[in-house]
């Protein structure tokens, strides 16, 4: 992707390095999906769900002392200025509306991080806490994810799109109004997450679509999104279980 280095966001918090303390309770789903991504192309529908399962523990956790590298440090400034570009594009969406766009925050960590929703581990991935409106990524996840096959920069900024997509169900009333649904229809609640997931990705194409507008795209970038959405789909990831 194009981007500018050496941008830092006034929205993110560099939470690297400070101890989490003890882990609470582990959010019920991390909507870590990176699905549809032709939508980049041709403004398509999302065709299946694709995701991590989030995970939670019980024991403690500390973060490392040690000074970041110089790849995590490139990797902060693309995050950063990711953010910008994301809530950007949204920003002069809710205007086109009449509304003002109300900012999110990006906490980046290592290992563990406390926030509203309770104290998570990096195993939980990125996710995002309606609670005080932030998202979180520990960026180890990304050399998880190219591990699983998901390399490149674009594969990225997706994550972090997606995260910022529930941002967008949180400040528009969408995330209460499907909490409310689902005390009321318990039966029904996995359902109304797998649509919340599917809404925030559509969201984040929303913004992958403005990016390659814009050219912000490079050759390669929508193969490695693809890529990217095979190696972590629910199928594939069961299938190595």
């Amino acid at each position: 992707m194009r981007w500018k280095r050496g941008h830092v966001s006034k929205d993110v918090e560099d939470r690297r390095g400070r101890p989490a303390g003890k882990r609470g309770v582990a959010l019920g789903g991390v909507g870590l999906a990176i699905a549809a991504i032709a939508i980049l192309l041709n403004g398509g529908g999302i065709k299946e769900l694709l995701g991590l399962a989030s995970s939670s523990g019980s024991s403690a956790t500390t973060t490392s002392s040690d000074p970041p590298s110089a790849e995590q440090d490139e990797l902060f400034q693309f995050i950063s200025s990711q953010l910008d570009d994301q809530q950007d594009t949204w920003a002069a969406i809710f205007k086109t509306k009449g509304k003002r766009y109300q900012r999110a925050t990006l906490v980046v960590f290592n290992d563990g991080v406390k926030s509203a929703c309770g104290t998570q581990g990096k195993e939980v991935g990125p996710f995002y806490c309606p609670a005080d409106q932030k998202a979180y990524i520990d960026l180890s996840f990304y050399k998880q994810l190219a591990g699983l096959g998901g390399p490149g920069d674009f594969a990225q900024a997706y994550v972090l799109a997606h995260e910022i997509g529930h941002h967008v169900q949180t400040i528009t009333g969408t995330a209460d109004k499907v909490r409310r649904l689902k005390s009321r229809n318990r039966a029904g609640a996995n359902a109304l997450s797998v649509r919340s997931e599917l809404q925030a990705d559509c969201y984040a194409g929303v913004w992958a679509h403005s990016a390659a507008e814009r050219n912000k795209l490079e050759m390669g970038d929508l193969e490695e999104g693809l890529k990217a959405a095979a190696a972590i789909g629910d199928d594939t990831l069961q299938g190595r279980g």
